[in-house]
Order: C-alpha cells, then sequence, then structure tokens
C-alpha cells in the first residue's frame, strides 16, 4: 500500500539544523511532485516547500527561503527537507506529501520544536 514515512525531526536549539526525510513506497515516486508542509497548534497546515517530479524545479514560502533547501533521490524513492538557521516559529508538525495528477498522499508528520 503507499506510504510516506517522515523521520528526521526533534529538538534543536535556536540557529541549530535537521535535516527530514520522507520515504515513499507503493506507488511510482518519480512521478509524483513532492512538498513538506507543516502546522503548528492552532495553526493551518501551510507549504514549505516543493519540489517538481525531476528535481528541476524548487519553491519555497517566504519565510524559509535562504534557510530550507528541498531536494529528492529517485533512487532512493525519498526527499529530504534541510533546514538551517531555524527559529522558534518553526516548530511544528512537518508533513511531506506527493501529487500526481488527481491522486494526492500524505505521511503521518514528523515534530520539530525549536526551543533553548
Amino acid at each position: 500500500q503507499v506510504q510516506l514515512v517522515e523521520s528526521g525531526g526533534g529538538l534543536v536549539q535556536p540557529g541549530g539544523s535537521l535535516r527530514l526525510s520522507c520515504k515513499a513506497s507503493g506507488f511510482t515516486f518519480s512521478r509524483y511532485a513532492m512538498s513538506w508542509y507543516r502546522q503548528a497548534p492552532g495553526k493551518e497546515r501551510e507549504l514549505v516547500a516543493g519540489i517538481t517530479s525531476a528535481g528541476g524545479s524548487t519553491n519555497y514560502a517566504d519565510s524559509v527561503k535562504g534557510r530550507f533547501t528541498i531536494s529528492r533521490d529517485n533512487a532512493k524513492n525519498t526527499v529530504y527537507l534541510q533546514m538551517n538557521s531555524l527559529k522558534p516559529e518553526d516548530t511544528a508538525v512537518y508533513y511531506c506529501k506527493a501529487d500526481f495528477a488527481w491522486l494526492l498522499y500524505w505521511g503521518q508528520g514528523t515534530q520539530v520544536t525549536v526551543s533553548s
């Protein structure tokens, strides 16, 4: 069955870094655009970054530009989110999403907490 499994979250101090991974299975990963979203308590889920199926194009929320980098390895069916210079306001549950035409899949999320 289709699975998206995020990992790499945790507790980090302000200014620190984390690398999130999302491992996909059960579908043809290389056909799907991939995105990272996040949802903080009491807030709506928001787009953080996206990458096209072949990895040729990326986009970022203004709040993370210059600090976060999305990438993918189609041979490993995995998408990554490198997060640098983390701020307390980056605290949220981070989700990966796969979409292709009308097909849409979400992972279960991984918690990122930025606190001293």
